[in-house]
């Protein structure tokens, strides 16, 4: 998959509200961090309080018990559903001014953080369901060369690090994708055509419908022989089921990579998109 694999390092000075209800039971840990309690299955996150969560490097605590923003400047918490900054930053923005800084390629020179916005959990999970609904809002028609086929709304699974992790989703040229990254290096599992129509990266940037929710859902298992399966299921808001768009198995063939077995965190990936977020659902199989 291509695309800028950047993620700028900023410490944001000040203080960060976030919404943080999850219809679910938790535990407080035994320590004296109270904001970090134990997440247990199944994990929903509703964006029920109003908020904002700003991007911070993993190192530094911003008030969240379960999310990093690790790209994108802003997650925006309002009217029932998350979104990613939406239009262009005005000037003297905080965010324009680091991106145009630390990615002005991606970013349009600042104006547009979103482009390359990348959710994760605090949790790990190993053998996962994430199902999150989402809505297109607007494209970002970027000159950047790394807006291309290659972009969508992606899931992430057995997130180890930015170099280490496997993404399930749906890409504008219409197809649905497993992508595999070992070492830094893409391997596509398996594409599959999904949406109709010709993608051209100016007359037809984007082949996934625009104002809708969109379901994806993407199961990662590891099997009794060490291999990991990746499935996508994908349902429009007219299906009353889902749908399996794609589906591939890891065991070590792409470039004879071992599979990535261990647990790690889940996501939210979006390219180079004005996109809103509702009713994210993480379950332990």
């Amino acid at each position: 998959m291509k695309g800028s694999h950047s993620h700028p390092i900023l410490l944001v000075l000040g203080i960060f509200a976030a919404s943080y209800l999850i219809t679910l039971t938790i535990t407080l840990a035994a320590t004296h961090t109270p904001t970090r309690p134990v997440v247990t299955s199944p994990f929903v996150y509703s964006f029920n309080v109003p908020g904002i969560l700003d991007e911070t490097p993993r190192a530094v605590d911003n008030g969240s018990p379960y999310w990093f923003l690790d790209s994108g400047g802003r997650l925006i918490i309002a009217d029932g559903v998350g979104k990613t900054i939406q239009g262009s930053l005005p000037d003297g923005d905080h965010w324009r001014t680091a991106y145009a800084r630390s990615n002005p390629l991606d970013t349009d020179n600042g104006m547009h953080p979103q482009n390359i916005f990348r959710l994760v959990t605090k949790s790990e999970w190993e053998n996962v369901s994430e199902e999150v609904w989402m809505r297109i809002v607007a494209d970002n028609i970027s000159a950047s060369p790394n807006r291309n086929e290659s972009n969508g709304l992606l899931l992430m699974s057995r997130y180890r690090d930015h170099n280490n992790l496997y993404y399930a989703g749906i890409r504008v040229d219409g197809t649905a994708v497993i992508k595999k990254k070992y070492a830094g290096t893409y391997y596509t599992m398996v594409q599959a055509p999904l949406f109709g129509g010709t993608y051209t990266p100016w007359s037809n940037p984007n082949l996934l419908p625009h104002g809708e929710w969109i379901g994806l859902r993407a199961v990662t298992e590891t099997s009794s022989n060490g291999s990991v399966s990746v499935r996508l299921y994908v349902k429009r808001t007219n299906e009353s089921a889902w749908t399996l768009a794609a589906s591939a198995d890891d065991h070590g063939q792409f470039d004879h990579t071992p599979p990535i077995t261990q647990k790690g965190y889940v996501g939210i990936r979006t390219d180079f998109m004005d996109v809103e977020f509702r009713d994210i659902r993480i379950e332990s199989l």
